[in-house]
């Protein structure tokens, strides 16, 4: 938290500074969001570590209050130029960022952009994944928690990114990549990835995105890793939406021949009983029988079925309330309660998110 509030006394007379500079030439302009997310959680299991399990990366304490994500960002855009920086604190950015240099661990987003026209446009430096349809940011999902396949996969990359807008229902994207998920590279090759999307009218979406690239270090035999993130969302009515997530990763096996695998599935339902209340349902299997992405909690890997139901009461325009139960469940004894082991796990959790 000293962190942000250093960030707001450093970037508040800058903002005031191009502010005035907008009013006089409206050529510049520099705008300043927040967003802060509290919650508590509950783990029925009551983990002896006060934590979630290994492979969550958000909501991470048991039984305490915390903060998720603090996140402040910054936005300066000219004619063709655009520069985005958002810093942050809580436990999204000291879980999720881990491997992260100490430096490296405050940053949500840095990175400039320029478009060369309407259609094609260029972004550069610490971006939004490409993969995937949840963000770190709570209050744009469908539920309060992450999904598996959002935590086993990128939430940030580092790169360029080339974009390609031909019309309004169609989009692509071309990147070229440091790796999986790192702001500091871990090796010296390069990753690349893509990305299409097709919005044929207002009821559906599709997505398609890819990533292919070698996770490991110079110091070792390299492992190519190829994967593909596929969701569509459908809108029933105004009220009521439906999406599928699909996740399919293979890597070469170390120092011999063959791949190993991993795979997911999500399907949710959103219903929105009024401007002020949505509820919403999530099923989820997520398998890595070889620890490519997650450590092995057993010699059969991580195997686990998840379901989740939410209820969001949205108290002011800035300020949305979330309630959920999420359900484990795994046909191998991964988890514990009291020292004995158990297959499944129960965690209610609560939040209050307000932004700016």
């Amino acid at each position: 938290m000293k962190i942000l509030l250093l960030l707001v006394i450093f970037i508040l007379p800058v903002v005031f500074a191009k502010g005035q500079q907008a009013d006089s030439t409206k050529q510049k302009t520099v705008t300043v969001s927040g967003f802060a997310d509290f919650y508590y959680s509950y783990d029925f299991n009551n983990p002896a570590n006060k934590l979630r399990p290994d492979y969550l990366y958000n909501h991470k304490r048991h039984n305490q209050p915390g903060v998720n994500l603090a996140l402040l960002k910054a936005v300066f855009q000219k004619k063709k130029w655009k520069a985005n920086l958002a810093l942050m604190a809580g436990d999204y950015a000291k879980y999720n960022l881990a491997a992260e240099p100490k430096w490296a661990r405050i940053i949500y987003e840095a990175n400039v952009s320029y478009a060369f026209s309407d259609k094609i446009s260029l972004d550069a430096g610490v971006l939004p994944s490409h993969i995937g349809f949840e963000s770190a940011i709570s209050k744009d999902n469908w539920t309060l928690s992450r999904s598996l396949l959002a935590e086993g996969s990128p939430y940030y990359e580092t790169g360029v990114r080339l974009n390609y807008f031909p019309n309004e229902k169609w989009s692509f994207a071309l990147l070229g990549l440091n790796g999986w998920q790192h702001i500091k590279d871990n090796n010296s090759d390069l990753a690349a990835g893509t990305l299409i999307q097709f919005n044929p009218n207002d009821k559906w979406f599709f997505n398609s995105s890819t990533f292919l690239g070698n996770e490991k270090p110079d110091s070792v035999a390299k492992q190519l890793r190829f994967f593909h993130n596929f969701y569509t969302i459908y809108n029933l009515s105004k009220k009521v939406s439906a999406s599928v997530f699909v996740d399919l990763g293979i890597e070469e096996k170390q120092n011999s021949s063959g791949t190993n695998s991993w795979m997911g599935f999500v399907g949710q339902l959103k219903w929105k009983t009024s401007d002020k209340i949505c509820a919403a349902l999530r099923y989820e299997y997520y398998k890595d029988q070889s620890g490519v992405i997650v450590t092995p909690p057993t010699v059969n890997g991580l195997r686990l079925n998840g379901y989740t139901t939410s209820l969001d009461w949205k108290i002011w325009k800035n300020l949305l309330w979330r309630n959920e139960v999420r359900i484990f469940d795994s046909p191998d004894t991964i988890f514990s309660k009291d020292n004995m082991p158990k297959k499944n796990n129960v965690c209610f959790l609560s939040s209050v998110a307000i932004w700016f």
